[in-house]
């Protein structure tokens, strides 16, 4: 899977040692903690921070992740994180990520992620001034 839409950031990273396995390949589980770490760019470039999503009483949880390997990373490797929106529902939104090493695609993948009330972490749908926010980078 890589993504359909442009990118609304692309959050760059050099892979670190103690990530990688004795294989010297980067470890499996941490590309989630990059999909991770690229959603809070993705947030920030939208809203302005994570924080002022949560002001207006909205958090995001996340229900499902994805990824495909396509290629290894290794120590000191320039990386760079894409994130793009591939759903927006009513209550969900689902995160593409593509992960590339200049021109070689690395890996991709997704999480869903569900919209909550940040005070008592129901589900609820995020308020029309927010949804409008995503709809403009859909």
């Amino acid at each position: 899977m890589t993504q359909s839409r442009p990118p609304v950031v692309a959050m760059p990273l050099r892979v670190r040692f103690h990530e990688c396995d004795p294989q010297g390949i980067v470890f499996n589980a941490h590309y989630l903690a990059y999909f991770d770490m690229a959603s809070f760019e993705f947030f920030k470039a939208i809203f302005g921070s994570y924080d002022a999503l949560r002001e207006r009483h909205v958090d995001c949880v996340v229900a499902e992740s994805n990824l495909r390997y396509r290629a290894p990373s290794r120590f000191d490797d320039e990386l760079v994180v894409e994130v793009a929106i591939d759903h927006l529902g009513t209550t969900s939104m689902i995160l593409a990520f593509t992960v590339r090493r200049g021109d070689d695609l690395i890996a991709t993948g997704t999480n869903r992620y569900v919209f909550v009330d940040a005070r008592t972490l129901a589900k609820a749908a995020p308020p029309e001034d927010v949804r409008a926010k995503l709809l403009a980078h859909t």
